[in-house]
């Protein structure tokens, strides 16, 4: 199973230093051109490869780290994105509801990535916490997953569960979708809850 992070601001980096800490290889790409930001995947650790987005969307599993309005744009970079997955962990800060028809935000990714299977997952943990090593006291620091397809969310949870966390899954995207998704100027119930997992 290969990997890439669309997206290296502060989430894309937090979620890099999660791969390196677990020797987990991981591609990273931009719109920009990977020297850029060579220097910065580099100083996270040798597992972290800069690409180009074009040679990025070639992964299995790719973690949107993008801002939302930024999205349209990534989905081009394929015509079709069938058999892969995206995780998506963008936030539509400050988009009203209308201009998404009322839905989740992340039903407005799924359908600009035609084909691929979704996963609304890491996006309820600001940068700062996001950033930090998951275990916590003798628990395990949780991260939120909903999707509409299972097997895809069964995935992204084994995924968690490599990098550390506690995968926690919350239904379908108009489901628990709602509870981690902020758009407008509301915000679900359980964005920004720094759980942790004891077993």
């Amino acid at each position: 199973m290969s990997y890439a992070i669309i997206g290296f601001g502060n989430i894309g980096q937090a979620l890099a230093k999660a791969f390196a800490r677990n020797g987990i290889k991981v591609s990273v790409a931009t719109t920009r051109e990977p020297e850029s930001f060579a220097s910065d995947a580099a100083a996270i650790g040798p597992t972290i490869i800069p690409k180009t987005l074009a040679e990025a969307v070639k992964a299995d599993i790719i973690l949107l780290a993008v801002r939302f309005e930024s999205h349209p744009d990534v989905a081009k970079a394929l015509p079709t994105w069938q058999g892969k997955i995206i995780v998506d962990v963008t936030n539509a800060y400050g988009v009203p509801p209308e201009k998404l028809g009322g839905q989740p935000s992340s039903r407005a990714v799924a359908q600009a990535f035609t084909g691929a299977r979704l996963v609304k997952g890491f996006n309820h943990l600001v940068a700062a916490v996001l950033d930090q090593d998951p275990a916590v006291q003798g628990g395990r620091r949780v991260v939120f997953l909903a999707s509409d397809d299972d097997a895809a969310a069964a995935e992204i949870g084994a995924l968690a569960e490599n990098l550390g966390f506690s995968p926690i899954k919350l239904g379908g995207l108009c489901e628990g979708g709602l509870l981690v998704q902020a758009r407008g100027n509301s915000w679900g119930q359980l964005i920004f809850k720094d759980l942790v997992k004891f077993e």
